[in-house]
């Protein structure tokens, strides 16, 4: 499944109404380590099937990043039925952010 682009108008819909377990990638696109974890993200989303992987682009949605109080990127939050149930920053093994939807 190819990566969800959140924005404001569709948030509600693919996350907190989502029936299955949401990744986000809270990143910008001149962050170092944020391009580091693209490709990996992009991985993610292509193997994981019981979860969403989303971005967040913190320059373009800004509201939503200040939502969930990210001050460093990346930083990647799950959210469950509404609930963060996981939150980690900056750049990671592939590994770590699987386990983070566990």
């Amino acid at each position: 499944m190819a990566v969800i682009k959140l924005t404001e108008a569709n948030f509600e819909q693919e996350v907190m109404q989502s029936d299955k377990p949401v990744l986000i990638d809270f990143y910008a696109d001149w962050c170092g380590p944020c391009q580091m974890m693209g490709p990996v993200v992009e991985e993610i989303s292509n193997e994981v099937t019981d979860a969403k992987v989303c971005k967040v682009n913190i320059d373009e949605e800004m509201a939503i990043a200040q939502k969930y109080g990210v001050m460093s990127i990346p930083t990647f939050v799950v959210i469950k039925n509404g609930e963060v149930t996981a939150r980690d920053m900056g750049a990671k093994p592939k590994s770590a952010v699987l386990e983070m939807l566990k």
